[in-house]
């Protein structure tokens, strides 16, 4: 009786309650009797009609309507970012060609229904509020993600690259504007107006396009990387201060019209600094070493944030202006910064951004340019934009002796324009100094200066490749030693996998080189994280490497396609072995695994594409995963996969031979004898290797120069106790898969196992 109190109760009172409600309902209808109720509609159709109708007002509803758009922005921004992605381009380009593809120029032409339908003129305003105050948190990152402390130490380094890349092009800007105003310049605009947004237009470089591509690139750590860097962020600041200048003399319509403006933002910038920033610093001081930040400071810091926004749009420099102010003069703790942008990032990256980029598309009409002459003025407006960036920073980077491959590298990725273009071309639309064609054109022009970047990187790096960047010199310094590269994802397995690779290489001294690898996924990454992330993670691999005396190269790349990257890294690095740790779903043995491993494989683009391609098929029923089989399927070189099972030393191994394809797998064991004095049972599994003269020849080797390291096993039967006494098992891919489909009752007992494919 016990087990069914709770149900009696809940039973009961949902009845007692539901029966006194409908008495309050029969009894408040009496109370209608002399008020005067409004009908309710009667729409005389069925019931369906009726929720038809009802369905319809519903889809058009503003607030439904702008979640549907939302929607749509996000899947389709995100589609294209990720075809970007494979083509080795910044997603942010797939993103700003997403925003053109919904606009007028494809959509809105060819579905012109559909485009009323999900972007009527009506909605528009709200996306514009929701993609402006997107716009605002992006700006407080950027200036966020400013290292003045960098820039101090740098600058003298940096600062005539970058005032170059910018005086440069704005000067071909106001040249290109007193070709063009008559043509294109919008009535009413005075020349001045339209010269300083054209040549503002010409001098922008996206800083967090540039950083991200340095990243990619791994050359933030290079020299190189260090000028890019420093060049950019002096240019943000230098180019936002400009645009605040400009934007109000266009305003004002005069520059002595503007003077009190200019005056007010110079006192305003003079508090921020002077009074709000010493502030914040205490502040952050108050939390130091709490790893957190107090939900009342967050409110005081968002506080800043738009009062900074509403003082600039009110002042007549742009709400931006404010944004980006607020976050360059956050606490310089680089902690604290990062803990603050972790928690507007995803907000305004994944959610609100998008919605600018599709905004801007909407009001990107490429259709305009329907006449071949309107197409040239295109191209010199790129030709310009280049000349002014490109050429310009290069041949400055060349005047303070720097080679040419530096130098070109330096200009392709000046040149980057980016998002921040777009943002810059956006408030000259709304000024109304550019036109509906003028801003088609520049649009274009910061799509084909982003794009342009990559393949100008990789040409640079093909004509130049006689002269090798220092990461490059350390892939190929040791051509002659067995070398062995490690790509873990957690310190644990790092360590794991360090202890292996001395096992296989403990006593060759001088002639092995063993480099320990991560590659982290970019978009789980900051700018601010990267140092902290990198030393955090290798701290174990590098205590390792002491305890154990060996001499370990660390190699730390964020990357937006970890897969390729490790792929090219081996490939390229000339290395004999590869080890990486199995890859384990978090779904594992789970129906709910079983039904998200089977939809992944359907809807994983990768695996599509192989599937269409030939490449593999889609329900292929591998013992590892995607990620794992992909690296298996794309190296060159042998790849041990571990399955670990707290691994310390490979002392007693195992090797089942299943088959003579195994045979490979003794030249494993015999490396472990002879730098780990590794004491290696063989299975004999099929009775073939008695039989054969050349694998029994190879043993006779191995015991010739170490004895009573090897023995052959011919019992049938593998007892529990025998496996769980043994360090390691080594076992090739394809014997590994024979235990997976036949279920072995080895699986629950094996030690630590080795699983090496031979390519």
């Amino acid at each position: 009786m016990k087990k069914y109190r709770n149900i009696i109760f809940y039973v009961l009172t949902i009845a007692f309650f539901s029966c006194l409600m409908y008495w309050f309902f029969v009894e408040g209808k009496t109370l209608e009797i002399g008020e005067s109720i409004a009908p309710t509609k009667a729409t005389g159709g069925t019931m369906w009609d009726t929720f038809a109708t009802s369905f319809l007002e519903n889809l058009h509803h503003p607030l439904a309507l702008l979640l549907a758009q939302i929607v749509t922005i996000i899947v389709v921004a995100k589609f294209f970012g990720w075809i970007c992605v494979k083509l080795k381009q910044p997603s942010v380009i797939g993103e700003m060609i997403a925003g053109i593809v919904l606009g007028p120029s494809l959509v809105g032409l060819y579905f012109p229904e559909f485009s009323a339908f999900m972007f009527p003129k009506e909605s528009l305003p709200n996306l514009q509020f929701l993609s402006q105050i997107g716009l605002i948190l992006f700006m407080y990152i950027v200036g966020m993600e400013l290292d003045l402390s960098v820039l101090r130490k740098k600058a003298h380094d940096a600062v005539v690259i970058s005032h170059a890349s910018i005086i440069i092009p704005f000067a071909l800007g106001v040249g290109l504007a007193y070709f063009i105003y008559k043509e294109f310049a919008p009535d009413g605009i005075q020349f001045s107006s339209f010269a300083l947004f054209m040549a503002i237009a010409m001098s922008i470089t996206a800083f967090p396009v540039l950083a991200r591509i340095v990243q990619e690139r791994n050359l933030h750590k290079t020299k190189i990387g260090t000028v890019v860097i420093t060049c950019a962020a002096a240019d943000d600041i230098t180019a936002w201060c400009i645009l605040a200048a400009v934007i109000a003399v266009v305003k004002a319509g005069s520059f002595s019209g503007s003077i009190f403006v200019i005056i007010m933002a110079i006192v305003y910038v003079f508090l921020m600094i002077r009074l709000v920033k010493p502030f914040l610093t205490r502040i952050a001081e108050s939390q130091k070493g709490k790893g957190f930040i107090n939900k009342a400071l967050v409110a005081v810091f968002f506080l800043i944030l738009i009062i900074s926004s509403y003082l600039t749009e009110v002042i007549g420099i742009h709400a931006l202006f404010g944004a980006f102010m607020a976050g360059a003069i956050m606490p310089e703790n680089v902690k604290f910064r990062n803990l603050f942008i972790e928690k507007v990032e995803d907000v305004a990256l994944v959610l609100l951004l998008p919605l600018f980029f599709v905004f801007t598309g909407l009001r990107t009409q490429i259709g305009l340019l329907n006449d071949p002459h309107l197409w040239k003025i295109g191209g010199l407006i790129i030709l310009t934009a280049v000349i002014g960036k490109f050429v310009g920073s290069a041949l400055t980077a060349k005047f303070l002796r720097l080679n040419w491959k530096d130098s070109l590298t330096i200009g392709a990725l000046m040149n980057t324009r980016g998002l921040t273009e777009l943002i810059v071309l956006n408030i000259g639309y709304d000024l109304g100094v550019l036109g509906p064609e003028l801003f088609a054109m520049l649009v274009i022009m910061a799509l084909f200066t982003t794009f342009m970047t990559g393949p100008s990187l990789d040409i640079i790096n093909y004509f130049f490749k006689g002269k090798k960047s220092s990461l490059e010199e350390d892939y190929n310094e040791n051509d002659e030693k067995y070398k062995v590269l490690l790509s873990f994802e957690t310190p644990e397995s790092g360590s794991t996998l360090l202890k292996l690779a001395d096992n296989f290489t403990h006593k060759m001294n001088g002639n092995k080189s063993v480099t320990a690898m991560n590659i982290a996924p970019l978009d789980e990454l900051h700018a601010f994280d990267i140092e902290d992330y990198e030393k955090e993670l290798f701290e174990d691999v590098i205590d390792t490497s002491q305890a154990l005396k060996l001499e370990v190269t660390t190699l730390f790349k964020a990357s937006t396609d970890t897969q390729s990257d490790l792929v090219n890294i081996t490939n390229k690095g000339n290395y004999d072995l590869l080890l990486i740790m199995l890859g384990k779903s978090i779904y594992e043995g789970t129906l709910l695994g079983k039904l998200l491993g089977f939809t992944t494989k359907i809807i994983n683009p990768s695996k599509l594409l192989n599937t269409v391609t030939g490449k593999s098929y889609i329900f292929n029923n591998s013992p590892f995963d995607d990620f794992t089989l992909s690296i298996i399927d794309k190296t060159n070189i042998p790849v041990g996969i571990m399955v670990d099972k707290n691994f310390e030393s490979a002392d007693r191994i195992f090797i089942p031979i299943f088959d003579l394809s195994d045979f490979y797998l003794v030249e494993y064991a015999k490396r472990l004898i002879n730098n780990n004095d590794s004491q290696v049972i063989i299975l004999d599994a099929a009775g073939q290797i008695r039989k054969n003269t050349e694998i029994r020849e190879l043993i006779r080797n191995i015991e010739h120069i170490a004895p009573n390291h090897i023995t052959l096993y011919n019992e049938k039967t593998i007892e529990k106790e025998f496996l769980e006494s043994q360090d390691l098992m080594l076992i090739s891919s394809k014997s590994w898969k024979n235990l997976i489909d036949t279920k072995s009752l080895w699986l629950s007992d094996i030690p630590s196992t080795l699983i090496v494919s031979n390519p």
